[in-house]
């Protein structure tokens, strides 16, 4: 198998964090680089929306998005990283709120970065970061439990998301107000994983 990866993407670091847990071989890195508007040619051949992770694997056609990735790995795996239903519809909740901080948090570097800076719209940068800002408060108040559980695909996700708003917005001091969150991280991200896949660049 081969994934399509940066070493910058918190998309990419889901993957290689579930490979390192499970103890997956066999899988070859190939790097890329792009934007949403000089998108990698290499990747659009492998996902039409332009984006990374991408896996080619030997069973079937180019598998793209962390989540469709991850289930797949996982399985591959026997890993139980998306365990049995109903504590499964937990895992998904909140592998989907850490990708959406993500989503959130890729989207206020997108406007610094590509986005000339006259056109630039603070109040849409803001709007993004309320919505990382409400999701950290649940994950904090809602999600403590699971988090303090059994490994699963939901507490990688919201680590590697943890990662990158140090990465990329450590300014805004997520922490402040959100202790048990803060101590949870603090604890997940001394993995072997976590350290041999912090993001660099």
């Amino acid at each position: 198998m081969n994934l399509t990866h940066s070493p910058t993407s918190p998309y990419v670091r889901k993957v290689l964090v579930l490979i390192a847990e499970t103890g997956l071989t066999g899988i070859t890195l190939t790097p890329a680089s792009g934007t949403p508007i000089a998108p990698d040619a290499g990747v659009v051949e492998r996902n039409p929306l332009g984006k990374i992770p991408a896996l080619d694997r030997p069973d079937g056609p180019t598998l793209y998005d962390s989540r469709v990735i991850c289930q797949y790995l996982n399985a591959q795996a026997g890993a139980g990283l998306y365990p049995a239903a109903p504590r499964l519809w937990d895992t998904l909740t909140v592998e989907a709120t850490a990708d959406g901080i993500l989503d959130a948090a890729l989207l206020m570097v997108y406007e610094t970065r590509i986005r000339p800076e006259e056109m630039r719209f603070a109040p849409w940068v803001e709007g993004q970061w309320s919505k990382i800002d409400r999701a950290l408060d649940v994950l904090e108040t809602r999600w403590t439990d699971h988090l303090n559980g059994p490994l699963d695909m939901g507490q990688i996700a919201t680590a590697c998301a943890l990662g990158y708003l140090d990465f990329r917005h450590a300014a805004r001091q997520w922490r402040q107000s959100r202790p048990h969150l803060a101590a949870w991280d603090a604890t997940f991200a001394a993995r072997p994983s976590m350290q041999a896949t912090q993001p660099q660049g």
